[in-house]
């Protein structure tokens, strides 16, 4: 390396250390963007000098859904293989905050001192990052709407991966979600090696096709997807009768792994980890052990005790997550465990500005099961309509419904409403989930 590199890399790590630390010290969040904007800036050859020095691999992680949950667990089961492991935990997938995150574990000479690298990467600025770096392995995890406004369709996406993944080293090993047939289709047209996860366990079919499925049509041909059952939103055992697309022979059996994280969502982020894990050549007993010991990520299935009562926050930012939170807040509800039910909608950056999509989500389900919901957030008007509306389909006038503009109040009024020995379930958007967490905790993440 030149002498001036050497000089530009001293200084983009020195400052991005101090403006870490300021940041933090004064309580102004995470420092898990900022810091990297600057040494960005400073040099902007930062992010793949900073690739290169990963010792073992680079593992990119992106999906609409569970890319925290999974990178944890994955990051849990390699370090409990003894292995060193840097990773965005903070949750900033994009690249600024991938800089910061790599930036964290370097030394003043910019060395990174790092067995993996875990990067959650956000999905529409992933073919961004693969100019940058060459990963070892890729794990896509799914393909949902999210946020229209910011990424348009699943198709778009898709393509975008694929030019951007082809043109890799074949030496990267890519690993997709068989049960997505947009993902499958992807996998079947790389040069790389891609390996397949999925489910395999008739038992956990939903009893319809729900409103928000994105996938229903042959990625070949465009005729529609015959479905022998589907697990959640377009993720299912499929085959198209058109032509010879079909779901491709997975290389995990799910019906081998356990889970200690409600959801079937979860069952998958589960998978997902296990066959990155085992493709590193990690032992199936410090896995499983792994998987059966993990505890969840803040936000995503998180369990708190808030003065003796038990509550469990389940994000849900787009319409397949939030159809999956209900679904398992029915399961708890359908075992008598669970009354009461807060939902937070939010319509900020992190959030998308666009709340439309509350309306591909199924909230009659959770109207059905009667009880107390309450509402709040900075659109609480718009899912309190929406929470009507299925009430009016429904006819079902024997819900408590609580509308309470101010979350605090609002959090309040549903811990009251909680049954003894009973669990509170949150269902928020992102930066209501931070709020929420702020209020129950006093701690504050960004």
């Amino acid at each position: 390396m030149k002498l001036l590199d050497r000089a530009r890399l001293g200084l983009a790590v020195a400052i991005t250390k101090i403006v870490t630390a300021m940041i933090q010290k004064l309580r102004l969040g995470a420092g898990s963007v900022l810091p990297g904007e600057i040494s960005r800036r400073l040099h902007p050859r930062l992010l793949p000098l900073l690739c290169s020095q990963v010792r073992e691999g680079m593992i990119l992680i992106v999906g609409t859904n569970g890319k925290t949950t999974t990178s944890l667990l994955l990051r849990s089961i390699l370090e409990g293989n003894g292995a060193k492991v840097t990773h965005n935990a903070t949750g900033a997938n994009l690249i600024n905050g991938l800089i910061t995150a790599l930036l964290a574990d370097t030394n003043l000479l910019g060395r990174l001192n790092t067995d993996y690298a875990i990067l959650e990467v956000d999905e529409n600025i992933f073919p961004l990052l693969l100019k940058e770096c060459d990963p070892t392995i890729i794990l896509g995890l799914n393909l949902f709407r999210d946020q229209l406004d910011r990424y348009g369709e699943v198709d778009t996406i898709s393509e975008k991966w694929q030019s951007a993944i082809a043109r890799l080293s074949q030496s990267t090993t890519v690993i997709l979600n068989g049960d997505d047939p947009t993902l499958c289709h992807l996998g079947q047209s790389l040069p790389q090696t891609v390996l397949f996860f999925g489910l395999n366990e008739p038992q956990l079919y939903l009893e319809e096709i729900p409103h928000a499925v994105d996938s229903i049509y042959c990625p070949v041909c465009g005729a529609s997807l015959n479905y022998q059952g589907v697990y959640l939103s377009h993720l299912g055992d499929y085959h198209c009768s058109s032509c010879d697309f079909t779901k491709v022979k997975l290389d995990i059996n799910s019906q081998d792994w356990g889970q200690i994280l409600v959801g079937v969502y979860n069952k998958y982020n589960t998978l997902a980890a296990a066959l990155t894990a085992q493709t590193l050549d990690i032992s199936q007993s410090l896995i499983q052990y792994k998987i059966e010991t993990f505890r969840a990520a803040f936000g995503r299935a998180e369990e708190l005790n808030i003065k003796g009562t038990p509550v469990r926050i389940l994000l849900s930012k787009n319409p397949v997550g939030m159809n999956e939170t209900i679904r398992t807040v029915n399961e708890i509800k359908a075992q008598g465990q669970a009354e009461t039910v807060l939902l937070v909608l939010n319509d900020r950056a992190p959030d998308g500005t666009d709340v439309s999509w509350i309306w591909d989500v199924d909230t009659e389900k959770l109207v059905a099961q009667g009880g107390t919901i309450v509402i709040s957030g900075d659109r609480v008007y718009d899912m309190a309509l929406r929470i009507q509306y299925s009430q009016k389909v429904l006819n079902y006038p024997n819900l408590n419904l609580i509308i309470k503009e101010n979350l605090k109040q609002a959090v309040d009024t549903a811990l009251k409403a909680t049954p003894p020995q009973h669990t509170l379930h949150i269902l928020p958007t992102y930066s209501a989930m931070l709020e929420v967490r702020q209020l129950l905790t006093g701690r504050k993440i960004q």
